[in-house]
């Protein structure tokens, strides 16, 4: 059984950062492209950050470019996301997202393109 699981939300000053953590088990996502989601109360999920399965390339939504950092380690099946200067507008639940095609087009950033999700994991910033 596939899972992932977020870790490293928290609440956090404006201004502040936070690193979130997703370690998947149940199989390796080495050849797979994984992501980061966010949904906020009221409004829809939204992309924020994916990695290509290698590693070798990232792309961001524009509200987190330059502040937001995708990585991922395949020897521990772990993805991250590095938040800094963080802002009210990023409170939302955090969620980690694994595509299952091995090497599939690049990049992907639609909620419909990713077939593993985690659970969430809050995020909260203050004013």
């Amino acid at each position: 059984q596939v899972q992932l699981v977020e870790s490293g939300g928290g609440l956090v000053q404006a201004g502040g950062s936070l690193r979130l953590s997703c370690v998947a088990s149940g199989r390796t996502f080495s050849s797979n492209h994984m992501g980061w989601f966010r949904q906020a109360p009221g409004k829809e999920r939204e992309f924020v950050a994916a990695i290509r399965w290698s590693g070798d390339d990232t792309y961001y939504a524009e509200s987190v470019k330059g502040r937001f950092t995708i990585s991922r380690d395949n020897a521990k099946n772990t993805v991250y996301l590095q938040m800094n200067s963080l802002k009210p507008e990023d409170t939302a639940v955090y969620y980690c997202a694994a595509n299952k095609q091995s090497y599939a087009r690049w990049p992907i950033a639609r909620t419909y393109q990713y077939d593993y999700w985690g659970q969430g994991t809050q995020v909260t910033v203050s004013s």
